[in-house]
């Protein structure tokens, strides 16, 4: 039972703190900003802030968690001066209409300042009196009337940094809305009535100066149309003359390109038979050429025919001619082969041939002798003979006469005129001595058997026939 009892005690107490939590829980608009102070800090609520837009409205009379609440649009607002009495330079009455439109830029700043939107209505609108009256009294009303839209943004430089200091800015410039007399006043009427006649006064001018510009601009015009008219006359006249020109300078132009184009053709004519002659002429050129080519080929045929036949004519006759030599070679051979056999054996046989150069020797030793003995028996020689006997005597000084002799007397001679002495004596007996010959052909040597080197003989030599030519 008492379980029962406590737990509807927690239960009621948990449905009290909801219904609490609901009926305390706030939601800020989309256009309003609250701001919460409690105990220790102040905290803005709003859409697009830190905090959020949800908080408890504890009642402030709650310790601890009690809070105060402030609440502000974020929203654009306005703030109007309807028949607010001013004066300007010159201290001329009048009364003015000012329109402003602000925002709070700094929620925490204006909660500062203020406690509620009316109380910042009230201090804002001091705030734009003030400066719309200094403004205005720093010119003068002519000035003012003219220039609204001048003021209205001198208006809101005015007061952009007293607005700060309650985190409020202009959205807008301050508007001068309208200008006019006030109670027992009529500075604004007679300035309407002066600008009124100065208006009418510049109207009357403007239209007189109109109606002048109009009749003068219709002169002018005229004056421009009867001038343009005659230059459109000049312009035709000079358009017809010189189309005129044109006309005829065009139809030189085309005498002279027609005659241009028959020149042209002329010559393209000329060339075309020109072309059409050197290609005959190449024609008959290639005609002459392919002629003469085949003239060429005959007569080298021909030839190559004739030479045939002269080769082989040739040919005939070599061969009758090889034959002819090759019969009078057999002939000939034929005749001399006996006397080639035995020269062959001569040749051979060692004794035979030393019986030969013997008796060749024996023959040219007697020739020699009776050579010597007639000119021995021609010739005055006296042999003293020192040694031995005169025919011993006689037979060494008959060697002088020998080609052994010969030579070893002229070797002597040759000696004895090398000498310095010799060479006098020769000189004296009116003798040249011999020069020293520069060189001499060493003879053949004889055979071993005592054959004679004299370059004739009477020995007969065997000689072989000359060997037939192989083209005759």
């Amino acid at each position: 039972m008492f379980l029962y009892s406590l737990a509807a005690v927690i239960g009621g107490i948990i449905l009290l703190g909801f219904l609490l939590s609901v009926a305390l829980r706030r939601v800020v608009p989309t256009n309003m900003v609250n701001i919460v102070q409690s105990k220790k800090r102040t905290t803005s609520y709003g859409s697009g802030l830190k905090a959020g837009n949800v908080y408890w409205h504890w009642p402030r009379w709650m310790p601890v968690v009690g809070v105060s609440v402030i609440k502000l649009p974020v929203s654009n607002f306005d703030l109007s001066l309807i028949g607010y009495e001013a004066y300007d330079k010159d201290r001329v009455p009048f009364v003015v209409d000012v329109t402003a439109f602000f925002r709070i830029s700094d929620t925490d700043r204006a909660a500062q300042r203020v406690t509620d939107i009316g109380e910042l209505h009230e201090q804002l609108n001091q705030i734009v009196q003030g400066a719309v009256r200094k403004v205005l009294a720093s010119d003068i009303i002519d000035q003012i009337m003219l220039q609204r839209a001048k003021f209205g943004e001198q208006f809101t430089d005015e007061v952009g940094e007293q607005l700060l200091e309650w985190g409020v800015e202009p959205v807008k410039s301050m508007e001068l809305m309208d200008i006019r007399d006030g109670e027992d006043s009529n500075v604004i009427a007679n300035i309407m009535a002066m600008k009124t006649s100065h208006i009418d006064m510049e109207s009357r001018t403007e239209v007189a100066k109109n109606r002048k510009a109009a009749e003068t601009a219709e002169i002018e015009a005229q004056q421009e149309i009867d001038i343009r008219a005659q230059e459109a006359e000049q312009r035709v006249g000079e358009r017809t003359a010189e189309k005129t020109k044109a006309v005829g300078i065009a139809d030189e132009q085309a005498r002279q390109e027609v005659l241009e184009e028959e020149r042209t053709t002329k010559e393209k004519d000329m060339a075309v038979k020109k072309v059409e002659e050197v290609r005959q002429a190449e024609i008959e050129k290639e005609k002459q050429v392919v002629a003469a080519e085949q003239e060429k080929e005959t007569t080298i045929l021909v030839a190559e025919g004739d030479l045939a036949a002269e080769q082989r004519k040739a040919e005939g006759i070599q061969a009758v001619g090889d034959a002819e030599a090759a019969a009078r070679k057999a002939m000939e051979l034929a005749l001399v082969e006996p006397q080639i056999t035995l020269a062959k054996e001569i040749g051979e046989n060692d004794g035979y041939q030393d019986y030969l150069v013997r008796v060749e020797l024996v023959a040219a030793n007697k020739e020699v002798g009776v050579a010597q003995a007639t000119a021995l028996e021609k010739a005055d020689v006296k042999v003293i003979a020192n040694q031995g006997d005169a025919v011993t005597g006689a037979t060494t000084a008959m060697q002088l006469f020998t080609p052994q002799g010969g030579t070893q007397l002229a070797g002597m001679l040759e000696a004895f005129a090398q000498t310095p002495a010799g060479q006098a004596a020769l000189e004296k007996l009116g003798v040249t001595a011999p020069k020293k010959p520069v060189s001499s052909r060493p003879k053949a040597k004889a055979k071993a058997t005592g054959r004679s080197t004299k370059s004739e003989s009477t020995t007969p030599v065997l000689k072989a026939p000359p060997k037939p030519d192989a083209k005759a």
